[in-house]
């Protein structure tokens, strides 16, 4: 049995999984105003692994037999000035979200409850791969962003991204 305490921090991280979603919608859209259709892709995929996070999370409190409380989510609200705005406001999001997940560890090592220190090995796996995938975007952005035939080309790159169901093994 998961304490209460655990109980009701996996549920909202629950709720910040959905509004990591929304924030990347958000800029998806961004992109999609600005006819970068491949970022736009790459953002939409970010989404979707966003909402399977969050229902990840939702699975292992419902097998636990725990209540799902799902709050409001938030308006993100962001807007961006040039290209690379939203890829460093991913990146820091994505090292918010590390901490978040390692508080949970923190939490789940008090607890001395190693079912869900196993399900939080997964995301702290996953966390690293996040950040290193947004920083890459950073990189590449940074070697190519100013000339406009290099940014069309990584643009045609990201439409390649398809999304991938997550599970945690």
């Amino acid at each position: 049995m998961l304490s209460e305490k655990m109980t009701e921090a996996l549920n909202q991280q629950i709720n910040k999984e959905f509004y990591s979603a929304y924030l990347y919608l958000e800029m998806a859209n961004y992109y999609a105003d600005e006819s970068l259709d491949g970022f736009q892709n790459w953002f939409n995929v970010q989404a979707k692994e966003e909402m399977a996070h969050a229902m990840l999370f939702v699975n292992y409190l419902l097998d636990h037999s725990c209540h799902v409380n799902l709050e409001s989510i938030a308006k993100p609200g962001q807007t961006y000035n040039d290209y690379k705005a939203p890829l460093e406001a991913s990146l820091k999001h994505e090292k918010e979200i590390t901490a978040s997940i390692n508080n949970l560890y923190e939490l789940s090592v008090q607890d001395n409850d190693y079912r869900t220190r196993q399900i939080l090995d997964w995301f702290i796996r996953e966390q690293y791969e996040e950040e290193v995938n947004a920083q890459n975007l950073i990189d590449r952005y940074e070697i190519f962003g100013e000339d406009k035939h290099a940014l069309w080309e990584m643009n045609q790159d990201l439409l390649a991204r398809t999304f991938v169901e997550p599970t945690i093994a």
